[in-house]
């Protein structure tokens, strides 16, 4: 299976934030907000492995700007690393200022997908080959949330993390 770039995997949705989409304070709802960062994810782990992907987790969200009414809004999706049969999914979001055009950063997420065959059973995926400098960083740190994941589950034990040795010495 040859390796991909993340940019391969790139999805970009754009809307608007209408009316029924926000809460009392004329904000975007943010389980709303998730739904989109979810679709566009799934779109990229597909595009990704090209098979049928799974959420497997949420790992990250951070809400960190209120969208507004009216705004538009823009979820960029890619794939910042593969393992097995897993994808851990980068999501920005970006609101588009009415009158300048500006874009500003509102909010991230680190999605995890898991591709499936016709039958749902996991299948292996491509590996990934980061080209730009936050395409490296956010693949070197997808092994770390990784490693620190499956610790905190118990499924590794702390001398098998091996990118977390430092935090245990």
């Amino acid at each position: 299976m040859k390796a991909k770039t993340p940019e391969q995997s790139r999805t970009i949705m754009t809307d608007l934030v209408l009316p029924s989409e926000t809460n009392p304070l004329n904000n975007l709802f943010g389980g709303e907000l998730l739904a989109r960062m979810d679709r566009a994810a799934s779109i990229a782990a597909r595009r990704h492995s090209r098979r049928i992907v799974v959420t497997a987790s949420v790992n990250h969200v951070a809400f960190n700007r209120a969208v507004p009414l009216g705004s538009v809004v823009t979820v960029e999706a890619k794939v910042s690393r593969a393992f097995k049969t897993s994808m851990e999914v980068y999501i920005d979001v970006w609101i588009e200022d009415r009158e300048s055009g500006e874009r500003t950063k509102a909010n991230e997420a680190i999605y995890t997908f898991v591709a499936v065959d016709e039958t749902g059973r996991p299948i292996a995926v491509p590996e990934v080959t980061p080209e730009t400098d936050i395409e490296k960083e956010r693949f070197n740190a997808a092994l770390r949330r990784k490693q620190l994941s499956l610790l905190l589950a118990g499924k590794i034990k702390p001398q098998q993390a091996s990118e977390l040795k430092a935090l245990f010495e």
